[in-house]
């Protein structure tokens, strides 16, 4: 049987992070579904490096939400890692290799980078079907904030690495969408085109202008940028890729 889908094009511009979820139950037809459509995504030399965890334990998802929520005034955030319908986390996974091919090599940057590709591919083929069908989803980068703990967490062995969790379930909110960078500033044509300074200040005042209508926050680009970039960026993420055989060389 075929599932009622929306068009992809309409589904890819109307993308925005969902958060609140309703208490409907998401079909084993349609879990399945969107996860096929994950695998049928492109596959660097068809290597298939993609793992999917579906966390179901309450016990288990209170735990990753420690992981990733910071305390903000006394209150835990990232309530819906435990109240979303389906919660995913999506894995590079060298371990079925190594079942055919005692001798392989995964510590090479690029089995890192292949992989981590994709990872990304097949998550956003999850997400981008599960909004045809009426779901809404996030991702959860912040589950990186303690590799290690979640490695326990989710048993996972040598040659295995968590990159991204994904929130799916049917939205009970509709937030407004964040407006992306021109696309004359994304792309150059034959040569990589750098952005000019007034296009970047021009930029930050929509970001800004979007925050204030939102939620009253004086926020622009450029403090974002800097927010997640001047400083230490989850230094033990590096020492955990190579404990689990990536990135030596």
């Amino acid at each position: 049987m075929m599932l009622d889908s929306k068009p992809a094009l309409g589904t890819a511009l109307n993308h925005r992070s969902i958060r609140k979820f309703t208490d409907q139950p998401i079909s084993t037809e349609i879990l399945e579904a969107v996860l096929h459509a994950g695998q049928m995504a492109s596959t660097s030399s068809f290597m298939q490096a993609v793992s999917v965890i579906r966390v179901t334990d309450p016990a288990l998802r209170a735990q990753i939400r420690q992981i990733c929520a910071n305390a903000y005034q006394g209150k835990l955030g990232h309530h819906y890692v435990e109240n979303c319908a389906e919660f995913l986390v999506f894995c590079i996974d060298t371990e079925r290799y190594r079942q055919l091919a005692a001798d392989i090599q995964i510590d090479w940057t690029e089995v890192l980078l292949t992989g981590a590709v994709d990872v990304g591919i097949f998550a956003q083929n999850v997400l981008l079907t599960a909004e045809s069908l009426g779901l809404g989803g996030v991702f959860i980068g912040s589950l990186r904030n303690d590799l290690p703990q979640l490695s326990q967490i989710l048993q996972l062995p040598k040659g295995v690495v968590p990159m991204v969790g994904m929130c799916l379930g049917y939205p009970d909110h509709d937030p407004g969408q964040r407006p992306r960078l021109p696309l004359s500033v994304v792309m150059g044509e034959n040569r990589y085109r750098t952005a000019t300074a007034e296009e970047l200040a021009q930029y930050d005042e929509v970001v800004r202008e979007y925050y204030q209508n939102r939620s009253k926050l004086d926020l622009t680009w450029t403090q974002q940028i800097r927010n997640n970039l001047c400083g230490e960026v989850r230094p033990s993420v590096l020492p955990y890729l190579q404990e689990q055989g990536f990135a030596k060389k």
